[in-house]
């Protein structure tokens, strides 16, 4: 059987790894942490890369810590930041960690069956960094650091070299990572810290810390930081950030940020985020090359994804809003479900008042949302069939429409051709 490095490397998911990892993986069980920034009460798709890997380390019988930072989450880590970010209260920060703790029971077993695997446990370090006085910190960790050793690390690098600095808050950040490495080490037998390829130079600082105080040696495993093949953010939308929470994103809108990955990005997601193995990603790279616009990889991406999220129940509803969204059945739709998918097309207010008993022509009202330049343009794409309302061929220049005809009384979903929409809201 494959180590866990072996099981990452083929997912593309070593980036760097501390010397002798590979062989300790192969031969012990390993406990082993990644640390949850708790700057919102979910966590996002950003994230789910870092959860997949504690999901993973677990499936491979090893233990995985959750640490949320209660307590580092109050200064903020600089690690790919241009700027400080705005500090939380501890009330905010005890909501928000409750949020993300309920969130990764979806991924992490916390009470598997005796002997089945190791279990996980989730940790926040407000538990020893809001115990502990300035002068021990400063005495058992932060004299380990020199200040030549802290300017050498990437994250605090850039920072210096940005208009904003860097506080002396956040340049603490990095001893504070450390000690809680240290804390996990003592506390737990943790021996090894993983996360994004910017976390890199905090977890040597915990690894160096270890060795210093512990004579010990302890590990580091990092991955790429995703981007898409664009150089675009992973995560984000013209919408905004795509969470794990169905109350901030709905699974409609989820399960459709997955089904419109690029082909060239497809085959690394499906490695990233999904459990399948090896021959069946394999298989999958290999009609999205011989039938891209089958987009089969796409379709297994966000299935997976979206269960593995949001359960399996929610991929039958997802898929049958799907097929209802993109038929003549739309109508049969909640409003809301309609709203979530067509939440990122360009939309209309319009007051019901306007619309009045006898309707609103359809030609005015391409006109008025700009599907068409011109009343006259419009008059000529219905008569040419090139108009839809609610999936549904328009081919009279002369209808009306009324509220009867709005999904829910409350929706027009206008289009232009195959792929130009636009939603038209009344209220």
């Amino acid at each position: 059987m494959d180590s866990l490095l072996d099981e990452l490397a083929w997912r593309g998911m070593v980036f760097d790894a501390t010397e002798g990892l590979s062989e300790l993986l192969a031969k012990e069980r390993v406990t082993a942490y990644i640390g949850f920034d708790p700057t919102a009460p979910s966590l996002h798709v950003g994230s789910l890369l870092t959860v997949m890997g504690l999901a993973r380390l677990q499936r491979f019988g090893h233990t995985p810590i959750a640490v949320v930072g209660g307590g580092t989450g109050m200064i903020g880590d600089p690690s790919g930041k241009s700027q400080e970010r705005v500090l939380l209260s501890p009330e905010r920060i005890d909501e928000n960690v409750a949020g993300i703790r309920r969130q990764l029971e979806r991924f992490l077993d916390f009470d598997p069956p005796t002997g089945a695997t190791a279990a996980a446990r989730i940790v926040n370090n407000a538990d020893w960094l809001a115990t502990i006085d300035l002068i021990s910190f400063l005495r058992d960790a932060g004299k380990y650091f020199t200040v030549s050793y802290m300017l050498q690390k990437e994250s605090v690098n850039r920072r210096l070299e940005s208009e904003e600095g860097i506080s002396f808050t956040e340049f603490s950040y990095l001893v504070l990572q450390a000690y809680d490495f240290l804390q996990l080490f003592d506390r737990f037998g943790c021996s090894l810290q993983m996360g994004g390829s910017d976390q890199w130079g905090n977890i040597t600082a915990g690894i160096d810390l270890i060795r210093k105080l512990r004579g010990k040696k302890a590990h580091g495993l990092v991955w790429p930081l995703m981007k898409t093949s664009s150089g675009a953010k992973f995560g984000k939308t013209e919408a905004g950030t795509v969470w794990l929470d169905s109350a901030r994103t709905s699974p409609f809108r989820f399960f459709q940020f997955w089904l419109n990955t690029e082909d060239r990005d497809v085959g690394a997601y499906l490695r990233f985020f999904t459990f399948l193995d090896r021959a069946t990603v394999e298989g999958l790279d290999a009609i999205t090359r011989e039938v891209p616009d089958r987009r089969e990889a796409q379709r297994v991406l966000a299935r997976e994804v979206t269960g593995i999220v949001h359960g399996r129940n929610q991929v039958a509803r997802v898929e049958q809003a799907s097929a209802l969204l993109f038929g003549e059945r739309i109508a049969e739709l909640p409003v809301e479900d309609v709203l979530a998918v067509f939440e990122d097309v360009p939309s209309t207010d319009l007051p019901t008042g306007e619309v009045g008993p006898g309707g609103i022509g359809l030609v005015d009202l391409l006109a008025r949302v700009q599907l068409a330049p011109s009343k006259s343009e419009a008059r000529r794409l219905v008569q040419s069939g090139g108009v839809y309302v609610n999936n549904r061929r328009a081919s009279d220049p002369q209808a009306r429409l009324t509220r009867d005809h709005a999904i829910g009384g409350r929706l027009f979903v206008l289009r232009k051709g195959q792929k130009q929409n636009h939603l038209v809201r009344l209220t």
